[in-house]
């Protein structure tokens, strides 16, 4: 790293500086209200600057909150705002704030995994990140799909809302759901207001963000969130959905939620990017080719506690296996470990055995959710199997990871 900088903790001073690097690494500007908002969100004491001679020039942080992994719900240090201004970049800074936001993670103990989206994705396998969730992205036509039910519509109905006036109804559906859904974030102290936050510039020239409740007979069981950006053409009108949450863990619920976004008035499009690859709507329409299915790389897992990440999940077959994992970065990861898991529970201990496969830690961080298998890793020669004590679907689970938003 440069020596005329040095990395430190930030302090709550810092925060103009550290949204002035946001602006210029992700081209957007902050109005009053996204900084009061953003300072809300901001943890100084787990946030790291570059410092050159009293200026801030560089930033990262780990936020607290928890995700939901296969068969359980634990703390994940949420790494965000990692950048760098212009005028030092290609100095080291990047590389040294990592290196060290990854020492005071594995020497804090509190979280066995980091996790990220990534702005460019050939910066974070350098810091033992592996893509461990992909995303689905819809863009469907909606007046050439019908949407089809194999269950009997549910009591209830549906309430059009303003979804900053109805948090408590919203927050009630996803805590019931969140827990089975591999791949959410807990939602603590401002995250709802940060969720619902709706500024003209995060737009793209499309309306303010609708909602929808669906009300069964013992409360709220599902909601969904939209916009609507308008259009003509010579047909008519030509207006797209845009789709920016659906939550609803009963299937009568979540179809009735469809059926009514697919029904809009005026549209002829619903995009949706944030869909699970296994998203059940795919299998509710009679022509999914029309919903224009696209894939993109979501979240990224980083192993910061090896023995405490694998015994915190659940996985999908008993098994019982030695890896040999090698981490040039958290040290502590390196060595051959027996990792056992029964139905209920999972241990992962050190041994002497000989190993029945090798990974490093990028791997590891890649099957973690369940979304890229062994297998997968294996054919690619990214995963070495050394005997034929194999377990291929193991680290699977009943559903894919369904990252739901960008944080």
């Amino acid at each position: 790293m440069d020596d005329s900088v040095r990395l430190r903790q930030a302090t709550a001073d810092d925060h103009p500086a550290i949204v002035g690097i946001e602006s210029y690494v992700f081209h957007h500007d902050f109005d009053d209200e996204a900084r009061e908002l953003d300072r809300r969100l901001f943890e100084p004491e787990r946030s790291l600057v570059a410092d050159d001679n009293g200026t801030v020039v560089g930033h990262t942080t780990a936020l607290t909150r928890d995700l939901t992994v296969p068969g359980s719900v634990i703390p994940a240090a949420h790494v965000t705002g990692v950048g760098v201004l212009p005028t030092h970049r290609r100095r080291g800074l990047l590389t040294a704030m990592m290196h060290r936001q990854l020492s005071e993670l594995a020497e804090a103990g509190r979280e066995p995994i980091a996790v990220l989206w990534a702005s460019e994705t050939t910066i974070y396998p350098r810091f033992g990140y592996g893509p461990a969730a992909t995303r689905l992205q819809l863009n469907a036509m909606t007046r050439e799909v019908r949407i089809t039910s194999a269950v009997p519509p549910p009591d209830g109905r549906l309430r059009l809302i303003e979804p900053a006036e109805a948090v408590d109804e919203l927050k009630t559906v996803y805590e019931r759901v969140r827990p089975g859904r591999v791949g959410w974030s807990s939602r603590p102290g401002p995250w709802w207001d940060r969720r619902l936050f709706d500024p003209s510039a995060w737009r793209d020239g499309a309306t303010t963000r609708k909602g929808v409740l669906f009300e069964g007979p013992d409360g709220p069981e599902g909601y969904a969130f939209w916009r609507v950006k308008d259009g003509w053409d010579d047909y008519g009108p030509n207006a797209q959905v845009r789709v920016t949450e659906i939550v609803a863990d009963d299937p009568g619920v979540y179809t009735a939620l469809w059926r009514f976004l697919f029904g809009i008035d005026l549209a002829r499009s619903a995009s949706y990017d944030f869909a699970a690859l296994d998203e059940p709507l795919q299998y509710l329409v009679d022509e999914p080719r029309r919903l224009g299915r696209g894939y993109s790389d979501a979240l990224w897992i980083r192993i910061v506690d090896l023995p405490a990440a694998l015994e915190a999940r659940r996985y999908l077959t008993p098994f019982d296996v030695v890896l040999e994992v090698t981490d040039p970065l958290i040290t502590a990861n390196n060595g051959r470990w027996r990792l056992t898991a029964a139905a209920d529970k999972a241990t992962c201990v050190r041994t002497t055995d000989p190993a029945d496969l090798t990974l490093s830690v990028n791997e590891v961080g890649a099957v973690y959710l369940g979304g890229t298998t062994l297998g997968a890793l294996a054919a690619a020669g990214r995963v070495q199997r050394l005997t034929d004590n194999f377990p291929a679907g193991a680290f699977g689970w009943d559903r894919q990871p369904n990252p739901i938003e960008v944080f």
